[in-house]
């Protein structure tokens, strides 16, 4: 563990910068898979357009096992998918069939309906491995929020890579940061940087309208606070993160979208959008994925519980 202090004057923000808050990340068993939920969380349900973010793994995965989701469908969001390592296979109802490898960006923009499983490859589930990723959602403007459904794959080596200091290097995910542009692109502009730090190394935090820093692995301090593996820090105004060992951390931030209902796998500014969407699930309604039509995900019959989600739906 570095001995660095945890309020460096070397950084180039000021080391005392504001954190509004830390969020540290909840188990939640997906079904014999377990993740740590960090947004929504009570204390913060979004930061910028982001609404959802799971960290998954890092597990180690035993031959003939590993994650399976079941066909399931959203509204109003654009599902992210982030691996450090391992591989799965998302299919959707538009007919895609991708195999998400570590590094790859995928999106996959839900907008009036979509259906997609996430199943494991089929040679990854032959001979095990470690899985480990981000499981993220963008909310969209309402403008559009009933678009058609859409999808986008970036390999790793078409995201951008950057060097911003000393000891730290990564790829720009999704929007701008350290002048280079992602090939992706949203209508939430979001900022989603993904960065590895050297012991020691210092970063200035991109600045977004809204941003937070999420440690995936080691520690790092900004001003006087720690954060440690599984934390978030919501950051207000400019800041400097120090690196208290080899670490990884994503960047994450960009405008606000304002009210947003999350019921489920569905968002909306409408809860009679969300209504609509779990009447047609419960019905089977929405379209089928081509070659992975023989299962689904049914839909919770749980009641709407306003305490646990930002405007009246049920997470």
């Amino acid at each position: 563990m570095s001995t660095l202090p945890t309020n460096d004057p070397r950084c180039v923000a000021s080391p005392t910068a504001s954190i509004d808050l830390v969020i540290e990340a909840r188990p939640r068993d997906l079904g014999g898979f377990t993740v740590g939920r960090v947004l929504p969380s009570p204390r913060r349900r979004y930061v910028g357009p982001f609404v959802f973010l799971d960290h998954m793994g890092p597990h180690d995965i035993d031959p003939e096992h590993g994650m399976d989701v079941r066909p399931h469908p959203h509204i109003g969001l654009s599902t992210v998918t982030y691996l450090y390592s391992g591989e799965n296979v998302h299919r959707d109802s538009m007919g895609n069939v991708q195999i998400v490898k570590a590094g790859d960006l995928n999106i996959m923009t839900a907008g009036k309906g979509v259906v997609h499983s996430e199943r494991i490859d089929a040679a990854q589930k032959k001979r095990g491995g470690v899985f480990h990723g981000l499981q993220i959602w963008l909310g969209l403007p309402e403008a559009n929020e009933t678009d058609e459904p859409s999808f986008q794959h970036h390999d790793e080596g078409a995201l951008p890579a950057v060097a911003p200091a000393p000891g730290v290097t990564g790829r720009v995910l999704i929007g701008t940061a350290f002048g280079a542009t992602s090939p992706a692109v949203h209508p939430s502009k979001p900022l989603l940087v993904a960065l590895e730090l050297d012991e020691g190394a210092q970063l200035d935090v991109p600045a977004a309208e809204d941003v937070g820093l999420y440690v995936v692995e080691g520690s790092v301090s900004i001003g006087e606070t720690v954060l440690a593996k599984d934390h978030l820090a919501v950051v207000a105004g400019k800041a400097c993160a120090v690196a208290r060992e080899r670490s990884r951390v994503m960047i994450l931030g960009g405008p606000p979208l304002g009210q947003r209902f999350i019921d489920w796998n569905f968002v909306s500014s409408k809860q009679a959008s969300i209504d609509v969407a779990r009447a047609g699930w419960k019905a089977q309604t929405f379209p089928k994925i081509p070659g992975d039509d023989q299962e689904f995900t049914p839909l919770p019959e749980w009641p709407v519980r306003p305490s646990d989600s930002p405007n009246g739906g049920s997470t």
